[in-house]
């Protein structure tokens, strides 16, 4: 076969300069990595999936949900464009179960493993009649569901094979920007699909535009609060230290949980090693620590009070009454997209709609100023 004509069939490349032989056939590196056990397609039977909600949905999300079922059945991908905290997992649970009612196959897909992992437990307590897997990384023995929940990476076993593809945090590493990812996605499709995202760019708004794709937006949290407007705090070196400390200790005098987010795992240890001389309860998680999983649960049950974090937690984790410090904010890895996911982490729970969000920095730069413009405007929505 003649590299021109090469079409790769996993990822779709045709590039000749991403294409390499062996044994006199020709392969495609820029997914070389992306091999394993295929699914192969066959119809579902239809069955029941019943929704259990302890709550009901706010009139707004009702009316999304509404209409998501309304575009899937009319043929339309849709764009939900939803603020943090807003509710996009309970907006596409009636779509959810009216596919795999009439026999369609459902993947759910967020680039990162820790959420995989947490929207799966969330879809199997909410549809407790089906079976809800998650497949990612060194989890992959079991394949096939009536709901599966998967990284972006294990998209290639799937090809041709969603009747409804949902995904998730398309803004976040790392599925934005991926050509082959985004090229896995579109091949593992058989049906239709919706993207969803707090953060999309102008690019994916004007995608769906173009394309003639609805657009839905929701700039309400579900519980109908106002979204945290972080405090911009200027302290550098020994200072910032001082102020990360004080805030600490009012934290704990009102027993309050806190992430205090860091843009590198260098600087995170850093903090970690500092903090835990005059913190007991405090931990350290990133992609690095392989036992994060069991730290984060230990957490959320109240085990120990401060964690410090990067990325890894930037997004898809509710702790209720959490409070957020961000150290560091003005640093070249926090774009204003990373940083308005950040602050979304606080206010999440009914009961529990207030808290802080914290920047600490040597200067509030335009990433820090557009976060928090943004904040603003879509909350003078809700006005």
């Amino acid at each position: 076969m003649s590299t021109n004509n090469f079409v790769c069939p996993i990822c779709g490349n045709t590039d000749i300069y991403s294409i390499g032989y062996l044994n006199g056939k020709p392969y495609c590196r820029r997914c070389i990595s992306f091999r394993g056990e295929e699914v192969e397609h066959k119809p579902s039977c239809p069955k029941k999936a019943p929704i259990h909600l302890e709550y009901g949905l706010s009139t707004e999300q009702k009316e999304l949900s509404e209409k998501l079922v309304e575009n899937y059945k009319k043929g339309i991908d849709s764009l939900v464009y939803a603020v943090c905290g807003s509710g996009k997992t309970e907006i596409v649970l009636s779509l959810i179960s009216l596919v795999v009612s009439c026999g369609g196959n459902v993947g759910f897909v967020i680039p990162r493993r820790d959420v995989v992992i947490e929207i799966q437990e969330r879809l199997q307590s909410i549809f407790k009649e089906n079976l809800v897997i998650g497949v990612y990384g060194s989890h992959s023995e079991e394949k096939e569901g009536d709901i599966i929940c998967l990284t972006s990476h294990q998209l290639y076993r799937y090809k041709n094979y969603f009747d409804l593809l949902i995904i998730d945090e398309i803004d976040a590493f790392p599925f934005k920007g991926n050509d082959v990812l985004e090229s896995m996605f579109k091949s593992s499709l058989r049906g239709h699909f919706i993207k969803m995202s707090a953060t999309p760019s102008n690019e994916d708004i004007d995608y769906f535009k173009k394309e003639g794709r609805d657009i839905l937006k929701l700039f309400k949290r579900y519980h109908g609060d106002y979204l945290p407007v972080p405090i911009v705090k200027k302290r550098n070196n020994f200072f910032a230290f001082f102020e990360l400390f004080r805030l600490l200790k009012k934290y704990k005098k009102q027993n309050k949980p806190v992430f205090i987010f860091c843009p590198t795992i260098k600087l995170a240890e850093k903090i970690y090693d500092i903090t835990k001389l005059f913190f007991s309860s405090v931990k350290c998680v990133h992609s690095k620590k392989e036992d994060r999983a069991q730290t984060i649960s230990s957490f959320k049950k109240g085990e120990f009070k401060f964690l410090i974090t990067t990325s890894v937690l930037e997004r898809g984790v509710t702790v209720k009454d959490l409070q957020v410090i961000v150290m560091y904010s003005d640093h070249q890895l926090y774009d204003e997209y990373v940083l308005i996911q950040i602050a979304g982490r606080v206010g999440r729970k009914i009961g529990a709609t207030k808290g802080d969000v914290i920047f600490i920095c040597e200067e509030e730069n335009q990433q820090i100023t557009n976060c928090i413009n943004k904040i603003k405007t879509a909350n003078e929505s809700l006005r």
